[in-house]
């Protein structure tokens, strides 16, 4: 369970009445995309639709309808000046009463979209680790942790997966498909060895390692020497957090790695949707 799912079972449980507020349809631009959804109880709200005039307005029906003891409602909702919004969109939200059938509808569907999450395996538990562990928990992503060390494992933020492993780099070859790297443990030695294996996976589509430029110009070398192809290294984000221009800072790198991690894996994403999508022209010539 990640923290999006747990957070959500907290809240059925301690929100006795509740209104389910849903984006059912979306049509231009609007903050959040078709299904997004956000839980308003009398005195408590979880996630959000897009902030803003929208949010507050649909807050304030879904309480009305509490107030009222009303099951349900529908909003069409144009994201213009009229709300004091410029998205230029137009959305349609259903409000409807939490009973028990939709929290059960609620949780399987929460539980569903976390299977399908993209996996990010994290290599080291220490500074920077345990900061990137802390970030990663809450981006929609299945985080597991790994060092060699029960004692910075068992330091790992409440609600972070994590194990204690003697070959850290045995990990790499049971991952599921489609599993990101980010390799910073406290031995460079078992930072190549899983770096060779993360390697080796081509359907990774981030593999990183912190360090420095002379770190990455050794692991090049060895990695060549073991037998790698030097095409592979193109692959390779070391140093990771490129973007802090040398910021040594734990959580800057931490920070900088996570943004890092998920354009890759967004790239990633939209590369395997426009390989599965039809091909417009021939459908067009088909026509």
């Amino acid at each position: 369970m990640t923290e999006r799912s747990a957070d959500l079972a907290r809240f059925l449980t301690a929100t006795p009445d509740a209104i389910v507020c849903e984006l059912t349809r979306v049509r231009g631009s609007s903050p959040r995309a078709q299904g997004t959804f956000m839980l308003v109880g009398r005195e408590t709200l979880l996630g959000t639709i897009g902030g803003g005039a929208l949010e507050y307005m649909v807050i304030d029906h879904a309480r009305r309808l509490l107030a009222e003891g009303r099951a349900e409602a529908a909003m069409d909702v144009p994201l213009g000046p009229e709300i004091g919004q410029c998205c230029g969109g137009r959305v349609d939200v259903a409000l409807r009463y939490l009973d028990a059938n939709l929290r059960a509808e609620l949780m399987a569907r929460a539980e569903a979209e976390e299977a399908e999450l993209p996996h990010v395996y994290v290599f080291g538990a220490g500074h920077v680790g345990r900061v990137l562990a802390q970030i990663l928990a809450l981006l929609p992503v299945q985080l597991d942790v790994f060092d060699t060390r029960r004692a910075e494992i068992a330091a790992l933020p409440a609600g972070v997966r994590g194990q204690a492993v003697a070959m850290p780099e045995a990990m790499v070859r049971k991952a599921p498909p489609g599993t990101s790297y980010v390799i910073v443990t406290h031995d460079h030695a078992l930072d190549f060895l899983i770096a060779q294996e993360a390697l080796a996976r081509p359907d990774s589509p981030y593999v990183g390692m912190v360090g420095s430029r002379t770190k990455r110009a050794k692991f090049s070398n060895w990695f060549v020497e073991q037998g790698g192809e030097r095409a592979a290294l193109e692959r390779l984000v070391l140093p990771i957090g490129r973007q802090g221009l040398g910021d040594k800072r734990p959580a800057v790198i931490a920070a900088l790695a996570a943004a890092e991690i998920m354009v890759h894996i967004g790239h990633r994403e939209a590369d395997t949707a426009k390989a599965h999508a039809p091909d417009q022209k021939r459908v067009a010539i088909g026509r």
